[in-house]
């Protein structure tokens, strides 16, 4: 704007001095009208291209900060058995952790049940219990090993998780249940009969074959019952669901209940993340987090201390259960 005000004073100014004719100051104000648009763009511009530099500079300093783990020899098949050690976690740049001094167990074929009010850590539990995150202290032991430790290609085939925010990729349903692999046909139907979404599947257009297009085409519900199916695949010995009821019906609650009686069946251990206390009542053990720590015990132990006893009295608070 200060350019253009400029150029017009500037002719205005030899016009009224005889040194050029009002047309020539109109031609002079649109020839440079014309040159200010390629300027003006590189100005506007210019905080994209500082943070698409700055973003380059991260890319390709994140593979020197974190060198490729060397091959680690191939463990037996684990039997779900699970240890948490002491693990403590702090966020980049927190300077309290997120989880502090965290220890349970796990028999295989157990289930637990994580509740607690909200940004306590309960997703970052999950995704430590599946290796995609690592504590500062303390380990995560499935079968006595350190997850850290599992190779990634038997992190996946052992391990099942449903993350709180679902998300399906662009292909087709048997792609997504099959971890985007072609996947075995008996075990993509096992999968989506484990988690009981295998009518669903064939009433859609093409059944398997439906291209979803990242799930836009689906519902809430349909997106997480097929994510669970996803889960499920390869007929994992640890499995670990972050709220995955959040977006259900009536027949999907009773469908993932349905599945925590399955795996406990089976011998899988399950790790059950959930708001809703109905669900509680299908699992073995209750880990309850607070902000000041955390309570592990059998499901009817802490259930009593969070509904409250049967003959009236008030719950007791979270943050008391914690304390106890």
């Amino acid at each position: 704007m200060s350019l253009q005000i400029a150029i017009l004073g500037v002719g205005a100014w030899l016009v009224l001095a005889e040194q050029m004719t009002p047309g020539a100051m109109i031609a002079g104000s649109i020839l440079f009208a014309r040159a200010l648009p390629p300027v003006d763009q590189a100005i506007g511009s210019w905080r994209s291209a500082i943070s698409a530099i700055s973003a380059y500079q991260r890319i390709t300093a994140q593979p020197r900060g974190n060198p490729p783990r060397p091959p680690a020899m191939a463990l037996p098949p684990p039997t779900g058995r699970l240890k948490i050690d002491g693990i403590t976690y702090f966020h980049p740049g927190a300077d309290a952790p997120a989880l502090h001094g965290i220890s349970f167990e796990l028999d295989a074929g157990e289930s637990l049940g994580i509740i607690g009010p909200t940004a306590v850590g309960k997703t970052t539990l999950a995704r430590m219990l599946v290796g995609n995150l690592h504590p500062r202290a303390g380990h995560v032991r499935l079968d006595g090993a350190d997850v850290a430790d599992w190779d990634p290609a038997d992190v996946e085939r052992y391990i099942g998780y449903l993350p709180q925010d679902i998300e399906l990729f662009a292909g087709t349903v048997r792609e997504n249940i099959a971890r985007m692999s072609e996947g075995d046909p008996e075990a993509i139907v096992a999968a989506a009969r484990a988690a009981d979404v295998h009518d669903l599947v064939l009433h859609l257009a093409d059944g398997y074959e439906t291209e979803i297009g990242g799930g836009m085409a689906l519902s809430g519900g349909q997106r997480q019952r097929i994510a669970l199916a996803r889960a499920l695949y390869g007929d994992p010995r640890l499995v670990v669901l972050d709220e995955p009821n959040a977006n259900l019906d009536q027949p999907g609650e009773e469908a993932l209940a349905n599945v925590i009686t399955r795996l406990k069946e089976r011998g899988a251990t399950s790790v059950l993340i959930t708001h809703r206390m109905w669900i509680l009542r299908r699992v073995d053990k209750i880990l309850v987090l607070g902000a000041d720590g955390a309570m592990f015990g059998a499901r009817d132990q802490i259930l009593a201390k969070v509904a409250g006893p049967q003959t009236g009295q008030p719950a007791m608070p979270v943050r008391e259960v914690v304390n106890a």
